[in-house]
């Protein structure tokens, strides 16, 4: 199934029912008196965050909604019948944006999250609405009133524990298919990863993880190079940050320092969140390379800094308890 985390969609609630003029007209009922009935509600248009989607690729090919129109009311004080809602379901972080894709109208966040977006109109009154004592017989009846009608953005933000970031060919490709059953594309070249990937993590029986591969950044990300910080968006929701640093491409502080500046340029908090360093590729280090570079990375970021191979699976499963240590911690301060 193919990736999509945006989507620009039409929705339409329904009118609401006409109300209607008629009169009561029965053998031996000499005033038998207005009895148009109301209108029916017309039908709104919901959407609901659902566990079993992970794309928006569903709103590339519908790409219209609408509601239909409500009942008109007949005689006999008969009120039209309402019209069915339309539901959308959308997985669940998906957040619903206006036309100009700036607003956030709603975040659904949550499984089994509901919005109403569009409400349908309301049917309109009968003559029977209108009788009075100074007026016996009303010729009045109602338009049913409008429904609403909007263009929408749908943006998906993955919901998951851990976000992997670094530089392209960082192996973050690797180290989530090593630990998880997930099976990204891996190769030799950059920008291997094109779409944001999901692996669940298991590490008890009652302990499990989450984790998101995003796209490599470079530098000039906030200015579109490369791919640019779209899929940024999808660590946001992430509770701990997994950078991963090529140990064996060199200048192992120049990376860290390239992938930390696009965070600060990019917003959304994510500068500030908690970020595990991990320098990768220990198996293609000699000892003495992999100590002078652990050390100078820890002096640059100030942070401890450990050592893992994807490949060899060293360092891995103290990389994975070092993570659910700490999305416990932030979970359970949140």
């Amino acid at each position: 199934m193919k990736f999509l985390d945006q989507a620009k969609i039409y929705i339409r609630s329904g009118d609401g029912g006409d109300g209607v003029i008629a009169f009561r007209r029965e053998r031996f009922i000499e005033f038998g008196g207005p009895d148009g009935g109301t209108g029916g509600k017309g039908g709104d248009v919901l959407f609901e965050a659902v566990q079993n989607l992970n794309t928006l690729i569903d709103f590339r090919y519908t790409q219209h909604f609408r509601a239909r129109k409500g009942g008109n009311g007949s005689g006999s004080d008969r009120t039209g019948a309402g019209s069915d809602d339309v539901l959308i379901r959308v997985p669940v972080g998906t957040q619903i944006m206006d036309e100009t894709n700036e607003i956030v109208l709603a975040d659904l966040d949550e499984p089994g999250k509901r919005i109403v977006l569009c409400k349908g109109g309301d049917g309109g009154h009968g003559n029977a609405h209108f009788k009075s004592s100074t007026n016996r017989a009303p010729r009045r009846a109602d338009k049913g009133w409008p429904g609403e009608e909007r263009w929408i953005w749908l943006r998906l933000k993955l919901i998951a524990d851990v976000g992997l970031i670094g530089l392209p060919n960082a192996g973050k490709s690797t180290f989530l298919s090593v630990v998880s059953a997930a099976r990204p594309k891996i190769a030799d070249y950059p920008f291997t990863t094109l779409h944001p990937q999901l692996g669940v993590v298991r590490l008890s029986h009652s302990e499990e993880l989450v984790i998101a591969d995003i796209p490599g950044l470079i530098e000039g990300a906030h200015e579109g190079a490369g791919l640019g910080t779209r899929f940024l968006g999808h660590v946001e929701r992430c509770a701990v940050l997994l950078h991963l640093v090529d140990g064996a491409a060199g200048n192992v502080v120049d990376a860290w320092r390239t992938v930390r500046e696009e965070l600060t340029e990019y917003g959304g908090g994510l500068a500030d969140k908690p970020e595990l360093i991990v320098l990768n590729k220990c198996d293609a280090m000699s000892p003495r390379e992999a100590t002078s570079r652990r050390a100078a990375l820890a002096r640059a970021s100030g942070q401890p800094v450990m050592l893992m191979s994807g490949v060899t699976g060293q360092g891995v499963q103290e990389q994975l308890r070092r993570l659910m240590d700490t999305v416990q911690s932030e979970r359970a301060t949140a």
